[in-house]
């Protein structure tokens, strides 16, 4: 586990907001939820996330859902999971304490659902911390539209992995509109379904699927199989909305090698063809700014001014900056030779 001086008195560029820790809870035995205190208007959206500055020298972020709800939460809390040799889930979850300060950033990401013309039924499908951003949404939902069917399934491997238990029990006793299914692979519980999402589960747990607004939250190989089952069912796909932190990357081929050039100063590099830019740049120690890793926060933007590439996220760009040629750099894989600006 790495560790950090303690701790950062100055922001960073990414992230402005100073907040103390009030407290740290244990969800299940990998997970923690920290509850900060926030001298200042903080202004976020139910499932969006933030950056964290890790450590002291504010140059390593990484990307945390913001799991409490706006104007409905005590706290602004982030909810963590503890990731053997993570160092930004190590560092929160190991070394920092009650009474220590934080730097977050602004609230980032897309992942919401506080539309008030959507008046369609909303259904939730989350797997493992996927969780996180559900629960922020459950509650404004239920608080501003408390007449609208809501529906969350959510899949874990044993019953002690259930992240927010004791509140997931409170919110089904106090609104019946609410629908919860909890499938747990191993040891299933009563209440509990054995076994895992399939797409026969969710014809049978849904009524009328395909009026719903889904949203999915999880690992990405399980968010792509959920997506193949409800296109199956007929969700349109514009009704389907998926939270991604984690990239497929094409594979590297170690004895294949492309030129990455850069402008300023001159200098050439060699790459293995399939790289993504943010490894290579990483590589030659050449200037990045990377947090989420995930082509979501955007922290990584980069222009490339020729060359051969694909990208898997333009999340966070805007239309005239694809068109100058502003890519994420975690999610740009090189398959020719390409210069930079």
């Amino acid at each position: 586990m790495t560790t950090f001086p303690l701790f950062p008195d100055q922001p960073s560029a990414l992230c402005p907001h100073r907040m103390q820790v009030y407290s740290m809870v244990r969800e299940t035995p990998e997970v923690w939820t920290l509850s900060l205190i926030n001298h200042d208007l903080y202004h976020y959206r139910a499932g969006q996330f933030a950056l964290v500055n890790i450590g002291d020298s504010g140059d390593i972020q990484r990307a945390y859902t913001l799991s409490s709800t706006p104007g409905r939460s005590r706290f602004i809390t982030l909810t963590v999971r503890h990731i053997a040799d993570g160092v930004g889930s190590g560092w929160l979850t190991q070394q920092v304490k009650p009474g220590d300060y934080l730097w977050l950033s602004e609230a980032q990401g897309d992942f919401v659902a506080d539309a008030q013309n959507d008046s369609r039924p909303l259904l939730l499908l989350a797997a493992g911390c996927g969780v996180t951003p559900m629960i922020s949404m459950v509650r404004q939902r239920l608080a501003q539209h408390p007449r609208q069917p809501l529906q969350l399934i959510y899949c874990v491997r044993t019953p002690q992995e259930i992240i927010f238990a004791a509140e997931w029990q409170q919110l089904t006793e106090r609104w019946p509109q609410f629908s919860l299914t909890l499938l747990v692979e191993q040891a299933a519980q009563a209440g509990q379904i054995a076994g895992r999402l399939s797409q026969d589960l969710l014809q049978n747990q849904v009524t009328d699927i395909r009026a719903c607004r889904v949203m999915i939250c999880g690992p990405a190989p399980w968010m792509t199989l959920v997506e193949n089952w409800l296109s199956a069912l007929g969700v349109a796909p514009q009704d389907i909305i998926q939270e991604r932190f984690q990239l497929q990357e094409a594979p590297v081929s170690a004895d294949r090698q492309l030129t990455l050039t850069r402008l300023t100063p001159l200098e050439n590099y060699r790459v293995a063809v399939g790289s993504t830019l943010l490894a290579a740049m990483e590589l030659h120690r050449l200037p990045v700014t990377v947090a989420c890793r995930a082509g979501v926060c955007g922290s990584c933007k980069t222009r490339i001014v020729a060359g051969k590439y694909t990208t898997s996220s333009s999340m966070t760009l805007s239309t005239e900056e694809v068109a100058q040629g502003y890519v994420l750099a975690c999610s740009c894989q090189l398959t020719g030779d390409v210069t930079l600006a």
